[in-house]
């Protein structure tokens, strides 16, 4: 099929608008579903009553974080019958089955028990309420596994055959443990974690700042520091192991990345910055270090890596877009980690919470973990291109037979329903943090047995979370829930 240059980067367009947006909120609730489950299990073991408390506060925001996740996936899924059917039909046999799996064994677990971890306090025991939020945060976990599956199969496709034009699966068992799955579902994973520690961290600063010093504020800001302290550098580790998987197996987004232009042998230079020019192949500006490259990329001192004029004019990236998304990925990651050791000096002089400096550099970090998820996500679904399935189908001949104008048009109504619906999400989910966690010796919290003695003060908050699932209900009826 011939397709229409305009609508095809309208559609792409398109989906990247909807696809950033969609993963800002599953990326929190996967991070906060687990957050939440430690926090009630410490309640569970000690009874201390500011774990409850923060409990029930992060699953408010949670709720309304599930609930735009849900809506926005929605919405992008049904882009893959409008503006990319040809996709739909050549790769339908692997992609639908394994988006079929992620809705029965992940989302219908987290619908299934969302209701009774968060209206269910005192209408079930506290350990049949723990079982509820760890089957909800296992499902979040779940679903990554078989959103990931099928993405990392479009990057190393494996299994399959091709019969009339069409993907035949062959191996089940190839295609969702493709090559590159493993390293892109613990890099995902943990992302998610960074994000919900960053958070975390940056609510506890803005309470900090604002002269709270109680038991609940404390162990948040403490928590969070002791995750981004074991998850960002984590993360470094588990990227150094995708980038030798992405050489392997997709080697014009690796020289991408790294803006290399010629391969050389002896040795190949890192370059930290530049600016790639795609017509004159090369890198202008660019700040070499020798052969740091060649022993990053492939762990010795003379490897071999395979510059950009190696592959056609045709089947190269957007050298200048990965590249530096790659670089704003990799440096906010460099800053967490900085953050976290720097926590770790503070505790020990015993100035973490009263170091006003300090929180706010959390302050203004909190949002970072946001946009190096996005960053990342770029910097391998812009590599990948201009495949949609790396090496078998072109994203090109996966355009729909639609007009720019009707593109345009689906776009402008997205940008301004999205705009509208989830920047109103997103001033209730801040106007949660900002009220944090119930001040030590609200009357609302006391209860002979520790529990959580009613739901009155959750459900106003958290039902309208849920309205975009199952529609408008009064306090009554969400009781009932």
């Amino acid at each position: 099929m011939t397709a229409v240059p305009e609508a095809l980067d309208l559609a792409r367009l398109q989906f990247a608008f909807t696809v950033s947006f969609h993963i800002v909120f599953p990326a929190v609730s996967i991070g906060l579903a687990s957050f939440i489950a430690v926090l009630e299990g410490l309640w569970l073991k000690t009874r201390q009553q500011h774990y409850l408390d923060l409990c029930r506060f992060w699953s408010k925001a949670f709720a309304v974080c599930f609930g735009m996740g849900v809506v926005s996936g929605v919405v992008m899924a049904y882009q893959f019958g409008t503006n990319w059917s040809g996709f739909s039909s050549f790769a339908g046999a692997v992609t639908g089955p394994l988006l079929a799996y992620e809705v029965m064994t992940a989302f219908f677990l987290e619908a299934g028990f969302l209701g009774i971890m968060l209206f269910g306090w005192n209408r079930v025991s506290p350990r049949a309420h723990f079982a509820a939020t760890l089957c909800v945060a296992i499902g979040t976990l779940i679903s990554t596994f078989w959103i990931l599956a099928s993405n990392s199969w479009m990057q190393t496709p494996q299994g399959y055959e091709i019969v009339d034009g069409r993907v035949v699966v062959l191996s089940w068992w190839d295609v969702i443990f493709n090559p590159s799955f493993p390293y892109r579902l613990a890099h995902m994973s943990i992302a998610a974690f960074v994000v919900a520690a960053l958070v975390v961290a940056g609510t506890a600063a803005w309470h900090l700042l604002r002269g709270r010093r109680d038991p609940a504020v404390k162990t948040m800001f403490s928590m969070a520091m002791w995750l981004l302290l074991i998850f960002a550098p984590l993360q470094a580790v588990v990227g150094d192991f995708h980038g030798l998987n992405t050489r392997e197996h997709q080697p014009a987004k690796l020289a991408a990345i790294e803006g290399l232009w010629e391969t050389k042998t002896g040795g190949t230079p890192l370059n930290l910055f530049g600016w790639p020019d795609m017509e004159a192949e090369t890198t202008r500006y660019a700040l070499e270090i020798p052969h740091l490259g060649s022993l990053i990329l492939t762990h010795s001192w003379d490897g071999e890596i395979r510059g950009l004029k190696a592959f056609p004019k045709d089947e190269r990236p957007n050298v200048p877009l990965v590249f530096w998304s790659f670089r704003i990925m990799v440096g906010l990651g460099l800053a967490m980690i900085a953050a976290a050791l720097a926590s770790v000096w503070l505790r020990r002089r015993g100035t973490l919470f009263t170091s006003r400096s300090f929180a706010r550099t959390m302050l203004v970090l909190s949002p970072t973990g946001f946009v190096a998820l996005l960053a990342g996500w770029v910097t391998t679904e812009a590599g990948r291109q201009p495949w949609v399935v790396y090496g078998v189908m072109r994203t090109a001949h996966a355009l729909s037979p639609v007009s720019a104008q009707q593109v345009q048009v689906s776009l402008l109504i997205l940008v301004l329903a999205y705009f509208l619906v989830f920047g109103t999400g997103v001033y209730y989910l801040l106007k949660i943090l900002r009220s944090g966690p119930v001040l030590p010796g609200d009357p609302s919290t006391a209860s002979g047995n520790g529990h959580a003695p009613h739901d009155a003060h959750l459900v106003p908050q958290t039902a309208p979370a849920l309205s975009g699932l199952s529609g408008r209900m009064d306090t009554d009826r969400a009781h009932a829930t």
